[in-house]
C-alpha cells in the first residue's frame, strides 16, 4: 500500500517520542501489504484495528496508547493519514470526520 500524507507521523513522534517506534512499524507493515477488503486488514492487524463509514479504519497504536486513523483506497492501494494522535486527544475528535466533538 502506498502510504500518503506520512509528515504528521513524524511531526506526531516528533513530540511523542515513545510513539516513533510503533509508528514506524506500523508504516512497514502497511508499505508491504496489499489489502482489497476490510477482512485483510483485521487479519493483519487483529483486535487492534476498527472501521467506521467512509473506508477509514481505527488503528490502535503502541499498545492502545495511541490511535491512527486512516482513509484506505482499496482499489488504488492507498492509504491517506487523516489523525494521529494520543488516546485523549481521539476521545475528543469524531472518528469519521476527524473533527472536533
Amino acid at each position: 500500500m502506498q502510504i500518503i500524507a506520512q509528515r504528521p507521523l513524524k511531526l506526531f513522534w516528533e513530540e511523542h517520542l515513545e510513539a516513533e517506534m510503533p509508528l514506524r512499524t506500523w508504516y512497514a507493515l502497511v508499505s508491504r501489504a496489499s489489502w482489497s477488503t476490510p477482512a485483510h486488514i483485521k487479519e493483519q492487524f487483529g483486535n487492534a484495528v476498527d472501521f467506521v463509514a467512509d473506508n477509514r479504519v481505527i488503528f490502535d497504536i503502541g499498545g492502545n496508547k495511541f490511535r491512527l486513523i486512516v482513509f484506505v483506497a482499496y482499489k488504488a492501494h492507498r492509504v491517506l493519514v487523516k489523525f494521529v494522535g494520543t488516546y485523549a486527544q481521539y476521545d475528543r475528535i469524531d472518528p469519521v470526520t476527524c473533527e472536533l466533538k
